[in-house]
């Protein structure tokens, strides 16, 4: 599966330990099916990008719970270090309380199935994928450590996939937001999205 994973294949199965309401839990992937999950994996807890990321999925998960999806996000820690930086105030360089999981990938398993994972220094880059409810990868994207991802984008392309999957036959232009035009992959029908413009 290594350097071969891509949009449209099942999202490779896990089972990890999980720090969730500030408890340890057992979780796997198939605990989410039936829901969208935004998987995201991070470099290390207690470091300068990734607090500003897991803060503010946090922060915004209500939007993504209120379309039918979860957020997990995965780091090469173990569970007591995410635990201990969820107990750290966010002034201090935590993260307090916040409203998903955190997966410890200690033995670096689920980082590699997802082909994100930085040999040489031994941690994540910034992946995140988006899996429908049926398991599948629709979206994936990664960036180097230097710079953080955007929310909005996340929440952006995740309604695209749920409308294009709740209306087969459409397509989603160019920075589709919520209630704009689709259009239909057709030489003739896509004309009239075209001559809308």
């Amino acid at each position: 599966m290594e350097g071969c994973l891509r949009v449209g294949q099942p999202a490779p199965e896990f089972t990890a330990t999980a720090v969730i309401d500030q408890q340890f839990k057992t979780i796997k992937l198939a605990d989410y099916q039936g829901k969208y999950l935004v998987l995201f994996f991070y470099s290390l807890d207690f470091t300068f990008v990734c607090p500003t990321e897991v803060i503010a999925f946090s922060d915004r998960a209500e939007e993504f719970n209120a379309i039918n999806a979860e957020i997990l996000g995965v780091s090469v820690d173990s569970e007591f270090a995410h635990l201990a930086w969820i107990q750290t105030e966010r002034k201090l360089g935590g993260v307090g309380d916040i409203t998903y999981g955190l997966v410890s990938d200690l033995k670096k398993e689920i980082s590699t199935a997802y082909n994100v994972l930085d040999p040489e220094a031994g941690i994540a880059l910034r992946g995140l994928f988006i899996i429908d409810p049926d398991g599948i990868i629709q979206h994936a994207t990664i960036n180097n450590l230097s710079f953080g991802r955007s929310i909005d984008e996340t929440l952006r392309t995740l309604k695209a996939i749920q409308h294009i999957q709740r209306h087969p036959g459409e397509v989603c232009p160019v920075d589709w937001q919520e209630g704009d035009k689709t259009m239909m992959p057709d030489p003739e029908k896509s004309k009239v999205y075209f001559a809308s413009l």
